[in-house]
């Protein structure tokens, strides 16, 4: 249980590219992975194993709805991880994180409040 670490493995089927700006609402399912900015909210289906990634020069401009999430970039809006949540060392969350399961960095900001 404690000091083992489980990694998913997902494949990303999503890409949004560091040079790709989206704007609006982005739905998926399986893997995503956001280097760039996304405009909107992020989701996908509770009931499902997905997954979203989110590096450190990645922009969420809206809420994420999503079981799983790696965090190292920013999000402006509500956080809400229906399994778990990773925040790394750069992760900015303005707005409030929903989680089942967190796992937090040193360094990482949330401007809002965290509700399990």
């Amino acid at each position: 249980m404690f000091g083992r670490k489980q990694h998913r493995h997902t494949v990303v089927e999503t890409l949004v590219g560091a040079n790709t700006k989206v704007n609006g609402d982005l739905h998926f399912k399986g893997g995503c992975h956001i280097d760039g900015t996304v405009n909107g909210g992020v989701s996908a289906d509770p009931d499902t194993q997905s997954a979203l990634s989110i590096s450190d020069i990645g922009n969420v401009e809206g809420g994420v709805t999503v079981p799983y999430v790696v965090l190292n970039g920013i999000v402006r809006g509500d956080v809400f991880a229906s399994q778990r949540v990773e925040l790394g060392p750069t992760a900015r969350v303005i707005g409030n994180v929903y989680y089942n399961l967190i796992e937090m960095a040193i360094g990482a900001e949330i401007n809002g409040k965290l509700v399990h």
